[in-house]
Order: structure tokens, then sequence, then C-alpha cells
């Protein structure tokens, strides 16, 4: 696999090719499978994405703790209802991110994409955009695979994980991987892609982690919702034609810096930010009767 974003673009160019279609056969090569398991294998967890953005919209899930539960059923019900201010297909696609996160709050089976704490946005992302633009499943399978690509260039580079880098690292770059496999699903070149998944990365640069009571639930549900419509939003920024001044490899770069530099109080310990306001420690003290 590539180094980098830049190494990326190039060997897409080259070869006439998307970053799906270079992620196959670099999975292929690696796992020394054939194209069409691999195929395969993602479209397997792509029908787990389904399901896991799809149940909490249906029945209202609660979590283990208590922290979190129903939400993603009143966002569909809302959109349902339609009289959002954003529109049907905004909040179609917050509810399909709210579920997810309400089904892993509740130990249910989802796709750790990259983090079990940012589970809710690439489903969310990558179906409720395949809805609008009416793409097969076979085209959604493709658009993980671009995700993937994206995903393992910032794991190379920085990090992936929320002790390490924040929620910068966590949610970020599950909507930066979203946000460009999105813009190649709607036609964009590599290059748009990397803009994109620079654009969202920026955007929340320096975004921290920090889980009330250690549990990923608040405020990891709702910033899933965010960096769904993030990367959704950022994508039609890119197709219109903005790109990003700073390049993709750059960024993730300073997104690694930026994560060394936080304390660790603001890196998923819970010992910061929102988890340690008064009502955050209140809970905390009812889950676990201290």
């Amino acid at each position: 696999m590539v180094a980098s974003g830049e190494e990326l673009v190039k060997i897409c160019r080259e070869n006439g090719i998307p970053i799906w279609e270079y992620a196959i056969r670099e999975e292929a090569l690696r796992s020394e499978t054939s194209s069409e398991e691999v195929v395969e294998k993602m479209r397997r967890t792509l029908h787990v994405m389904m399901d896991s953005s799809t149940i909490a919209q249906e029945q209202e899930v609660k979590s283990i703790s208590g922290l979190i539960g129903g939400d993603a059923y009143k966002i569909r019900s809302y959109a349902d209802r339609g009289n959002t201010l954003t529109g049907s297909f905004i909040n179609r696609a917050m509810a399909r991110a709210m579920s997810a996160s309400e089904v892993n709050a509740a130990m249910g089976r989802i796709v750790a994409c990259p983090t079990a704490g940012s589970c809710g946005i690439l489903p969310a992302v990558i179906l409720s955009a395949g809805e609008e633009l009416h793409k097969t499943e076979d085209e959604l399978v493709n658009a993980l695979f671009t995700a993937a690509g994206v995903g393992i260039i910032i794991a190379r580079n920085a990090t992936l994980a929320g002790a390490e880098g924040g929620c910068q690292a966590e949610c970020g770059s599950a909507a930066a991987m979203a946000s460009a496999a999105v813009v190649e699903m709607m036609g964009g070149t590599p290059e748009q892609a990397l803009n994109a998944a620079a654009i969202v990365i920026k955007n929340v640069l320096g975004l921290v982690c920090d889980p009330v009571a250690g549990l990923v639930e608040v405020p990891c549900a709702k910033r899933n919702v965010a960096g769904t419509v993030s990367a959704l939003t950022t994508a039609d920024l890119v197709m219109s034609g903005v790109a990003s001044k700073i390049p993709f490899d750059e960024v993730v770069e300073a997104m690694y810096r930026v994560g060394r530099q936080m304390p660790a109080e603001l890196r998923e310990t819970a010992l910061g930010g929102v988890a340690i306001t008064p009502t955050a420690l209140r809970l905390k003290k009812e889950i676990y009767k201290d």
C-alpha cells in the first residue's frame, strides 16, 4: 500500500483508475486472494453497516448505561414528518449515524470504521449518498474501498485512536474517509477525494476526546452525527470546484502533531473537556453508583 496521498494520486493517475480499484488490487495482493473474494468480504461488511444504521431508527435502542438511546428513532420520525430545516436527506443521514452509535453503545453488532466510537459516520454517509445518487450495492462496496484506501494512509502517517490523537483522529478520520468516498461516488477524481478528506480534517483539527464516564456514548454519538453532515457537505463543496489549500498529506501530519501536543486529559481519559463538567460527574456517579 502507498505511504502517502501524493503517491496514491500519482499511481491512480498513471493507471487511469479510481482509489477504490487500487485498494482492491492491493488488498488482493496483500491477502493473497482473488479480487472477487476481497470484494465479497467487503460486501459482508456493508451488510453489517446497513443493519446497524437501521435498527435504532425502527425501534428505540438504549445503551447499557442509559446515557443514550432513542435519539435515532426521534430523528427519523422528525425526518418523516417532512418539516425539517435541512431536508429529509440530511436528517435521514443523521438518523443512520445515530442508529449505529446507539447499537454500538447497546453492545450490538457494528463495524469499527475506523473505530467503534466513530462507527456511525461511514455507513451513514455511504448509504445516504448511495440512496440519493441511486447507486448499486456494488458501487457502495467500491465506496468502502475508497474510504479504506484513505484510512490506511491516515493510520500510517498519523493515528486513528482517540487515546493517541483525540476525537479528531476518530470521528475526524472517519468523516474524511467518508467524504473522499462520496466524491468518487459522484465522479470526482482521486485528487478531489483527497481534497475532501483534507478539508474535513482541517475543520475538526484539535477536537478532543472526552467521553463522559469513560463510555463511548456522550458526546461521541452526536459527534458521529456532526461528522456525517461534515462529510456530505464537504463532498458537495469539493465537487463544486473548491480545493484544499493545504495538501492532504500535510493536513494528516498536522493532525498527528496536534494530537501529540494534546494533554492526556483530552485524549480519551475522561479527565477533561465535557467529561469533568458537574453534570457529567453526576452522571458518572449514577452509572457506577459511587
